[in-house]
């Protein structure tokens, strides 16, 4: 519904829109511009007190010649501040409102003039908890949008960086800014994009980068293995985006959404650049077979356990010292849930317990499950290790995904023994070789299709683009 050029008619309908009786967060402040009756709505707590106090004090001081006959006339004249936007339609005002943005209404305008002076509560720009690097820039994207966005052009200064902003969400109108480089970016691509975000019927993004992920690539949801890569440090996202690829920030999520991914742009972490390309390339090596390690350690162990005469004399360590009380596999198969148990205990433990709470869950769950019988001390330091291998790689979509797989082998194992233990490994194998990127190439290239140069610079770091002769 358009605005009309009857300013109670206007100030009613936008009041009942937003249910000012009942909402004290919404203010309004009714006052005079030149003798015409004006009325600014704004959301508390969500727009800077000084700049509109200042609007105020200029806008007292108009005098009634001095007013312009339309709404684009007084914007340009007598408003002296730079984000300043004309509306006519009312649910466009409202959505801005709701986000922060002051409404201006004017007696005799037929449309409604929207001050950004906005402001959101945020926290500092600190380093992320999860991706973290020995040596590097120490800031992370935070919850508020511009802000994200603002330090991904800090990092490149090209006019050819765009940053498009579309929104999805019939209730939330949550924010979506898709950054890229216009030159590099694949064209096909970016438009599928856009056009899924356009054609989104949800209610919400209540989720933020999840629920977007879910809805504009439904498909393959049963593999676990992640489709696109996140990351909270800009430095990163910026790496990303001077490649060629796309970053999808979302309004209230601290992390960048980068496509199309390969398992190979997941495993790659900023520690790789950040150090000389023969440390970069051991920490991507290290990285990698210890990522193999968590996958295959455990079900590798129990099938030479079910296979005694398997086991190579240099390898009689490995057997159990003492018969044990409860089978291996479902030893495993505990521990593989009590991990993720004490997991979610620990992110639900207040910061003052943890301390004393992790001695007591290293003495009972430790030592005396061991004595009690429940566990083998080789099972527990088989899947100590794989537990904190698991976090050598900075993406949780990852380390799940081969929990999962290990999960499986481990129960092939159980069941057919040596037969069960290979199709675990091809049935892992499928899952990775079969999923696709959201551009709908191969999830691991350039190894299919096979690129020789290209899995070098996958696999050993190369070197910066500024070094090369």
């Amino acid at each position: 519904m358009k605005f009309s050029s009857d300013f109670s008619q206007n100030i009613n309908e936008f009041k009942n829109a937003l249910h000012t009786d009942r909402c004290f967060d919404v203010v309004y402040r009714t006052t005079e511009i030149g003798g015409k009756k004006c009325c600014l709505f704004f959301v508390d707590g969500m727009t800077k007190d000084e700049v509109l106090l200042r609007m105020l004090q200029i806008f007292q001081a108009v005098k009634p010649e001095d007013m312009p006959a339309d709404a684009h006339g007084f914007s340009k004249k007598l408003i002296p501040y730079g984000e300043i936007g004309l509306v006519c339609q009312q649910s466009q005002a409202i959505t801005q409102l709701l986000s922060g943005i002051t409404c201006l209404f004017i007696e005799g305008y037929d449309t409604c003039l929207t001050i950004d002076c906005r402001t959101y509560p945020a926290r500092s720009v600190s380093e992320p908890e999860k991706d973290k690097v020995m040596r590097g820039s120490r800031d992370g994207f935070v919850e508020t949008l511009i802000f994200n966005t603002a330090l991904i052009r800090r990092r490149i200064r090209d006019p050819k960086l765009i940053m498009e902003i579309m929104n999805a969400g019939e209730s939330s109108h949550t924010d979506i800014a898709i950054c890229y480089m216009k030159d590099r970016v694949d064209e096909k691509l970016l438009e599928m994009i856009k056009k899924r975000i356009s054609n989104l019927k949800v209610d919400a993004l209540t989720m933020n980068q999840e629920s977007l992920a879910e809805c504009i690539y439904p498909h393959k949801w049963y593999n676990p293995f992640p489709k696109f890569k996140f990351t909270e440090r800009p430095d990163a996202t910026a790496a990303c985006i001077l490649e060629g690829n796309i970053a999808i920030l979302v309004d209230n999520s601290p992390s960048a959404m980068v496509l199309p991914s390969s398992i190979f742009d997941i495993i790659e972490e900023a520690d790789d650049y950040y150090f000389p390309p023969i440390t970069g390339t051991y920490l991507r090596l290290s990285r990698m077979s210890i990522s193999l390690l968590t996958l295959i350690l455990t079900p590798l162990w129990l099938v030479l356990l079910q296979n005694p005469g398997s086991i190579p004399p240099w390898l009689d360590f490995i057997r159990l010292s003492e018969p044990p009380h409860v089978p291996v596999f479902y030893q495993l198969l505990l521990l593989e849930f009590a991990i993720d148990g004490l997991r979610l205990a620990a992110i639900n433990t207040p910061s003052m317990l943890t301390t004393p709470l992790s001695v007591i869950a290293g003495i009972v769950l430790g030592e005396y499950s061991v004595k009690s019988g429940w566990f083998s001390s080789e099972t527990m330091l088989y899947m100590a290790f794989v537990t904190v291998a698991n976090y050598s790689q900075a993406s949780f979509e990852l380390g799940y995904a081969l929990k999962f797989m290990r999960i499986l082998i481990l129960i092939l194992t159980a069941l057919f023994n040596w037969y069960g233990f290979w199709g675990g490994i091809i049935l892992s194998l499928c899952a990775v070789i079969f999923n696709k990127t959201i551009a709908g190439k191969s999830y691991i290239y350039p190894l299919i299709p096979f690129h020789l140069n290209e899995i070098k610079k996958r696999i050993l770091r190369p070197r910066l683009p500024h070094t090369e002769k």
